[in-house]
């Protein structure tokens, strides 16, 4: 009777939350032990009410009259983790590149650098990978120069083609110089080069 009582107040939040929500066991610790929340999910999962995303993450799903059940980005999936676990996370690589509109290569895996645990998510037949980094690497404070210096980083010193560096500093204006300057302090001398810039545009 405790686990069709516990099942019923999980239900209840899950409906509360909306559809779309991505759920963790850890959402219920208050309602039971770690064990009964997991058979609960699970339960859930089977009947169909939940999808399960990856090991211990699970999906509210949001359906649409064309598409059917909505499955939600790796990275709102990404930033839903970092959420829980009170991390930071930045993509890196061939993501970031993906991300910048640098590459149209679809990556297998979408890497991140973050404060928190290392580690590998499987969600269907691709990865999230969280790789733990040093906090000066997280300190870029602008969503679009935070990333532009992780993809300048995967290209590498000396191979920008003129049309990235382009890319990368039409995209720049779309942030603010007070977050450009911040990120500056954090990034090596040759991506400081291309994103000053990005300030002072007649040096294009």
């Amino acid at each position: 009777m405790a686990d069709l009582s516990i099942h019923k107040q999980i239900e209840s939040r899950i409906k509360k939350g909306g559809k779309g929500a991505i759920i963790f066991p850890s959402d219920f610790s208050d309602m039971g032990g770690a064990e009964v929340v997991k058979k609960v999910l699970l339960r859930l999962a089977q009947q169909s009410y939940l999808r399960r995303l990856a090991f211990g993450i699970y999906l509210y799903p949001k359906q649409s009259k064309l598409l059917g059940s909505l499955t939600p980005s790796l990275e709102e999936i990404a930033k839903a983790i970092a959420e829980r676990d009170a991390a930071r996370i930045v993509p890196t690589g061939i993501y970031a590149l993906n991300r910048l509109g640098l590459s149209t290569q679809v990556p297998m895996n979408a890497v991140y650098l973050t404060d928190g645990a290392s580690r590998k998510v499987q969600v269907g037949k691709r990865n999230i990978l969280f790789k733990k980094t040093s906090p000066r690497n997280l300190a870029a404070i602008g969503p679009i120069s935070s990333l532009a210096i992780q993809a300048l980083k995967a290209i590498g010193d000396g191979k920008v083609e003129p049309h990235e560096e382009r890319k990368i500093l039409e995209l720049l204006k779309n942030e603010s110089h007070k977050n450009i300057k911040n990120d500056l302090s954090i990034a090596p001398e040759w991506i400081r080069k291309i994103m000053r810039k990005a300030l002072n545009p007649l040096q294009e």
